[in-house]
């Protein structure tokens, strides 16, 4: 949308949300532009929250075939294996979700987004990664954050029945209503490199143990070259074995990542659809708030394990490495 004032038409259609968030929320996400990679069940469920909730254009990377696992938990891939044929993945949800509403631009980008420049990513306000090696998310968080522009940055994984989801805002201003009134506040946010550099043993003693046991998985597939959920049971044993070498590492007690919990990670490649739905929502929510500037958005960690049913935030950031 190039003017400053909601059409007609998107006044109608978006009635509802703006008697929530009120027309200038709605024309801050009219005019955004958001860049996905990874179409994962949990992006298909974020796509579809956001393309509903009316943002400018969506932009979709994922050069990968149709797999039976895309299909048990991405909604959006059609099941007639003749409509899929010959398409990608990005393809296939970008056909779907431009029937969720017309008036969002959805479009599809081909290629290694980590090898695209940074002046690739100055054309967007939110870039949303998924199932990404820990490598590409330094990389193309730093590469946004390099642009001269803010541009809101966010990684999130779901295996099994528990999800993550990290927030980069940089610098970011927001108002923040209060019984007399709104007050104006500002977020320091880390890079992703800063927030998984702070020492283990000066997190606090009730830190999310997904925390953790999500930190080991990401070096246990970098140290072996796998691609993300590239791993299987039988390589638990290596797991347990670089767990129990970090611990020592970063003094702090084996008891942090249960066994347990690194089982089910190793073992859940797959994702569940009703956790996809949880991250997913928990997402659009915090893109919304980060696009709007409305409301108290997440710092910066978020976990989500379907087997106790809680959602934990934690502000992980970087001020053990400035002092």
């Amino acid at each position: 949308m190039n003017g400053e004032e909601l059409t007609e038409q998107e006044t109608a259609l978006y009635d509802r949300q703006i008697r929530v968030w009120g027309a200038d929320a709605q024309r801050k996400l009219s005019k955004s532009h958001i860049l996905v990679y990874g179409m994962k069940g949990t992006i298909a469920e974020f796509c579809k929250n956001i393309v509903l909730a009316g943002v400018g254009s969506l932009t979709l990377v994922d050069d990968r075939d149709v797999s039976e696992e895309a299909l048990s938990a991405n909604f959006l891939i059609p099941p007639d294996e003749s409509v899929c044929r010959g398409k990608t993945l990005a393809e296939l949800c970008c056909d779907s979700l431009r029937e969720f509403n017309p008036m969002v631009r959805v479009s599809v980008e081909k290629g290694d987004l980590a090898s695209l420049g940074a002046e690739f990513f100055d054309k967007f306000d939110v870039v949303v990664i998924s199932c990404c090696s820990l490598a590409t998310k330094k990389l193309i968080n730093e590469k946004c954050r390099k642009l001269s522009k803010r541009v809101s940055f966010y990684t999130v994984d779901c295996r099994d029945c528990c999800g993550e989801i990290f927030v980069d805002l940089q610098k970011y201003n927001y108002a923040k209503k209060k019984t007399d009134g709104t007050t104006e506040c500002e977020l320091q946010y880390p890079s992703f490199q800063e927030a998984i550099s702070v020492p283990w043993k000066s997190l606090p003693p009730k830190a999310s143990k997904l925390y953790f046991a999500m930190r080991v998985i990401e070096r246990f597939e970098e140290a072996e070259k796998r691609k993300p959920r590239e791993i299987s049971i039988e390589d638990l044993p290596a797991v347990l074995k670089l767990k129990k070498e970090l611990c020592e590492e970063q003094s702090l007690n084996e008891s942090h990542i249960p066994d347990t919990l690194l089982e089910r990670l190793v073992m859940g490649a797959k994702e569940f659809p009703p956790v996809c739905a949880i991250i997913g929502g928990t997402l659009g929510q915090e893109v919304i708030k980060a696009i709007s500037s409305k409301g108290d958005p997440l710092k910066n960690f978020f976990f989500f394990d379907a087997t106790d049913g809680k959602g934990m935030i934690e502000d992980i950031s970087n001020l053990n490495l400035l002092s």
